[in-house]
């Protein structure tokens, strides 16, 4: 076979990759990802994989390990818009962690991908330097990513993050429906704002219907909205660990995609039903702005957006007291929503009843 001549010097550049951009990057991105480290990661930046050193899990009677996956969706238009890329990283480390908590399980570490049409370092370092942060919060190690340039097929300013993430829980502990009994009470967990879920209506009505722009100044907010649409997602995964370790706590729900009647049922046996009574919160103005501005029915609304809550707990009704004081001890702010009852005749179902002050 014939030798291929060797590509000129910056043929790639100029193909739209530059190696240059990313070494740049990772060299920015260094610091931050070192910040969240955990023990029991070996090496650094810069191999093909990450490692974990496993044998931090011989504590385990029996691990079960858990993974979770997602990204952070069309809210990265918003970030794209704001030009600001630092805080989407907590959307993305919320999306996934958060999802892994809710058996019990502690997350470990984590791993991002980031897809862009052109490598900008500092934009690079910025979005990682979230997730960074964002994984301190929740208590797990960033072990590795990707950084793919992909010309002629995302425009030049556009980028798209996911990630995923590994966590372990005792098979003893493991929380879920099974655990569930009739007079479990629902806890509910505020929301930070929208989090990261919905934002394709919540774009069309505010932005397209309504032809707002992101320096726009909303009273209600009380800041612009780019300023609100971009609050980052809530991480809630300490505080739930801790829950599930000093309460009778038999299930966990993650409220994203689908609201939250229909990811609480995630987690409902077949012979038992939920209520929740609205009454007990009110959700913050940008849910009531959607709700109004868009002429958006209630039923939609609950059904795309989390409405205020962003996370619940099932706990048993004599821990009720010391789960909310656990929560407030770390920064989040709880209710009683409802109860479990038992209910066969309705097949897990949960329904929101009454309604929120002042809508």
């Amino acid at each position: 076979m014939t030798d291929q001549p060797a590509a000129p010097e910056g043929a790639y550049a100029a193909a739209g990759v530059s190696i240059e951009a990313a070494d740049r990057a990772i060299d920015l991105m260094k610091g931050w990802v070192e910040k969240a480290r955990r023990p029991e990661v070996i090496g650094g930046l810069g191999g093909f994989a990450g490692l974990f050193d496993a044998s931090a899990l011989t504590r385990y009677e029996a691990p079960l390990l858990a993974t979770s996956t997602d990204g952070v969706g069309t809210k990265v238009a918003i970030a794209q818009l704001m030009d600001v890329h630092d805080t989407i990283g907590f959307d993305l480390v919320g999306m996934v962690v958060d999802d892994l908590v809710v058996c019990g399980a502690e997350p470990l570490f984590m791993t991002d991908y980031i897809a862009c049409g052109r490598v900008v370092p500092e934009r690079i370092a910025a979005i990682v330097k979230g997730i960074a942060e964002a994984c301190v919060v929740a208590g797990c190690a960033l072990i590795g990513g990707e950084t793919a340039e992909h010309p002629g097929l995302l425009d030049p300013d556009d980028y798209d993050v996911a990630g995923a993430t590994t966590g372990v829980v005792e098979a003893s502990k493991l929380l879920g429906p099974g655990r569930v009994r009739p007079g479990d009470v629902v806890i509910a967990m505020e929301a930070s704002g929208l989090h990261s879920n919905g934002y394709s209506l919540v774009r069309h009505v505010l932005l397209n219907q309504a032809g707002w722009t992101v320096e726009r100044q909303v009273d209600d907010f009380g800041r612009t909205l780019g300023e609100e649409l971009l609050e980052p997602t809530r991480i809630y995964a300490k505080a739930c660990l801790d829950l599930a370790d000093r309460t009778e706590t038999h299930a966990m729900s993650h409220v994203t995609g689908g609201g939250l009647a229909a990811n609480l049922e995630r987690v409902m046996p077949q012979e038992l039903s939920a209520r929740i009574d609205r009454s007990t919160w009110t959700p913050q103005p940008v849910f009531d702005v959607v709700r109004r501005v868009g002429d958006v029915p209630q039923a939609d609304l609950e059904a795309t957006l989390n409405c205020g809550v962003g996370m619940v707990s099932l706990t048993a009704p004599e821990s009720v007291d010391t789960a909310i004081s656990v929560l407030a001890g770390h920064g989040i702010r709880a209710w009683v929503a409802g109860e479990v009852r038992g209910d066969a005749d309705h097949g897990g179902r949960v329904v929101l009843e009454g309604q929120h002050p002042g809508w």
